[in-house]
């Protein structure tokens, strides 16, 4: 079964899936209409140090980040923001903390507004782990809301902590 082109009855060439507020969209395109989406170029293939430098530059700010966040440094490598941004690479773990700012709107760009790895429990696992690992998150959103000062959820988590426990 061959697929369509979605603007035309053309044969799709191209095939992909957009992700439009957490829905995964299937997109196929011919040629013609990858070309006007700007799908097309003169490399098919990127190497995948180009595509993440192009991708870090262009979440990261591209030329309109900070100067500021230029001259940032990794006390324990010595790596520099704008090394980061030249490679897409960091030094080491404590990199994470020493270009929080500049990092966090990529990082929540790249991982759909997620800020926090919260892990996932095997299918197998009992009742009682999934309920361990439901109270961990609900209890490190406590400390975040509380953190924040921002009472209103706090008071919601402590309640759905309580129903959980109680």
């Amino acid at each position: 079964m061959n697929q369509k082109c979605d603007e035309c009855d053309r044969p799709a060439t191209h095939h992909g899936v957009d992700v439009v507020d957490g829905q995964k969209i299937p997109v196929h395109l011919c040629d013609q209409h990858a070309a006007e989406h700007g799908l097309t170029g003169k490399t098919p293939h990127m190497p995948i140090a180009e595509l993440l430098n192009s991708f870090v530059q262009k979440h990261s700010g591209g030329d309109s980040t900070p100067r500021v966040a230029e001259n940032l440094t990794c006390e324990s490598c010595g790596a520099t923001f704008a090394e980061f941004r030249d490679n897409s690479l960091l030094g080491c773990a404590d990199c994470y903390t020493a270009f929080e700012g500049p990092l966090s709107p990529l990082m929540e760009r790249a991982h759909e507004g997620g800020t926090h790895h919260a892990g996932k429990v095997p299918r197998r696992a009992g009742v009682g782990e999934r309920r361990q690992v439901a109270l961990r998150q609900l209890r490190r959103r406590l400390d975040d809301a509380v953190q924040s000062e921002d009472y209103e959820v706090a008071a919601q988590l402590r309640d759905e902590i309580d129903g959980l426990v109680g």
